[in-house]
């Protein structure tokens, strides 16, 4: 598959067209979201591209982006949002809404496997095997070639990844409580960020 790959500086463009159904996911520093910076946001309308914003870290000002990703009439794909919902609610200082998550709906449609992994999604549904070399790398600098096409490798699938699961989820008659879960979200992203990591339904 050809990639169409473009790199952002700061923020996207005022002109650009993306639709009503995005993939998202964001590149961190680490996974302590007030110790490790927001590096990168990608995004893809899931006609094989990707528009990676490499964001400026001294004032998160993305106006356009902001406006996306706070748009309730524009559907947000991600896997494993929890971690990328927060960092942008930290960083860009804004809610994400109307969110779906390939991961929770992995959880509860394939019940057969205990790997929801995007790499394992991916190898099931779209039969490729992707390289994850660059997912523990160095985003807060210049980047490679081979960095943007592993941050493009996160969104361009998810579209047809989700449409699949919902498809296993729709025959099980499990959709209302993938519904019921994505309500939760930002619910579980507050407690995240008020520092409330345990599961607060066990005993």
């Amino acid at each position: 598959m050809n990639i169409d790959i473009k790199l952002h500086k700061n923020d996207l463009p005022d002109e650009l067209k993306i639709g009503n159904v995005i993939a998202v996911d964001g590149e961190f520093m680490g996974l302590n979201v007030r110790r490790d910076p927001l590096c990168l946001i990608q995004i893809s309308s899931g006609e094989a591209d990707a528009h990676i914003v490499q964001l400026d870290r001294s004032t998160y000002k993305a106006p356009n982006l902001v406006k996306i990703l706070s748009n309730e009439n524009i559907t947000k794909i991600f896997h494993f949002g929890r971690a990328d919902i927060a960092y942008i609610k930290h960083y860009l200082e804004t809610d994400t809404k109307n969110v779906l998550d390939t991961k929770i709906a992995s959880k509860l449609a394939r019940s057969y496997s205990d790997s929801h992994s995007l790499k394992t999604l991916i190898k099931e549904f779209i039969n490729i095997d992707i390289s994850k070399q660059f997912q523990s790398s160095d985003f807060g600098g210049e980047l490679t070639p081979a960095q943007l096409k592993y941050c493009a490798n996160d969104v361009i699938y998810l579209h047809k990844i989700h449409d699949e699961l919902n498809k296993i989820l729709e025959r099980e008659n499990r959709v209302e409580l993938y519904k019921n879960c994505l309500k939760f979200l930002k619910t579980r992203v507050d407690l995240d960020l008020a520092l409330f990591k345990d599961d607060i339904w066990s005993h």
